[in-house]
């Protein structure tokens, strides 16, 4: 009969084969069970009542086995995505899932991560140079105080991705919706941004000097203490949005915002009012 409930077992924990976690609840619950019959046996039940009963004792042990290959499984992935200090250059993590995956101070410059959902994932203090994210689900992710020279950022999904003190020099921004992403004190003179929708970005301390935003949307983006010298928004929708100086409004604050072209755009009233208090050529401008 032990043979009987070896079989029983492992029709039952097949679909879960390599699971470490499973295959010793396995050993268990087999444990278990012969204890289980031989009570039974000893009690004058006959052999396949025994079984019988046996078998029942266990309840719904199907439902148990998932949740606990599930939760193997999960901490596996944790152990499998931490990358921390490693040299990737190139590789292919192109679709790849990677939740809360650690990237931090590696070498990936090059590497594809087309497609992948990276959601939760770090990458402080790493070379990702040249890097693809295009079309790469970035939530929450931590890209700050790294290289990110070159690397592209294709219709990425960027909601709540951090930027701040990386460098971006070439990077590419197209087709994206940045949804409380954090850019600030980043220097992205030499990035570019197309198609693009601005939703309470924060630019603070960050260098846009000569930035073109021709046509994009800006809602509830804070530009506050930027440098914004000869930035362009013709074309643009600004709606909500931050232009504060700083503690004081300085002649050389007053003479940047006169660079800024804004010709063409459309902008609330209060986004308005605010930019003309501070001497911007708002001719051509079309209030909403």
């Amino acid at each position: 009969m032990n043979a009987k409930l070896t079989e029983y077992l492992n029709s039952v924990f097949t679909p879960y084969d390599g699971v470490k976690s499973v295959t010793e609840l396995k050993a268990d619950l087999l444990s278990d069970l012969q204890e289980r019959y031989r009570e039974l046996r000893a009690e004058g039940i006959d052999d396949e009542t025994a079984f019988k009963r046996t078998v029942e004792s266990i309840g719904d042990i199907e439902q148990t086995i998932l949740e606990v290959a599930n939760l193997s499984r999960s901490l596996e992935r944790q152990v499998l995505t931490n990358f921390n200090g490693s040299n990737l250059a190139d590789s292919d993590f192109a679709g790849v899932t990677a939740h809360k995956g650690q990237f931090q101070g590696s070498a990936l410059r090059g590497s594809d991560f087309s497609g992948a959902d990276l959601t939760g994932s770090s990458f402080k203090s790493s070379d990702v140079r040249g890097a693809n994210f295009d079309r790469a689900n970035l939530t929450d992710c931590v890209l700050s105080t790294l290289d990110l020279a070159n690397a592209s950022f294709n219709r990425s999904i960027l909601v709540r991705t951090n930027f701040s003190k990386s460098g971006l020099d070439g990077a590419r921004f197209a087709d994206v919706r940045l949804t409380d992403v954090t850019m600030s004190l980043t220097d992205l003179r030499k990035a570019t941004f197309e198609g693009c929708v601005f939703d309470g970005v924060d630019f603070k301390y960050t260098d846009l000097s000569g930035q073109r935003f021709d046509g994009q949307t800006f809602i509830g983006v804070k530009f506050d203490k930027a440098a914004l010298t000869d930035v362009s928004f013709h074309g643009a929708t600004l709606k909500n949005v931050s232009f504060k100086p700083g503690f004081a409004l300085t002649n050389k604050y007053y003479r940047m915002i006169k660079t800024i072209r804004f010709d063409g755009s459309s902008m609330d009233k209060l986004t308005y009012a605010l930019l003309k208090g501070m001497g911007a050529e708002l001719a051509n401008v079309t209030v909403i």
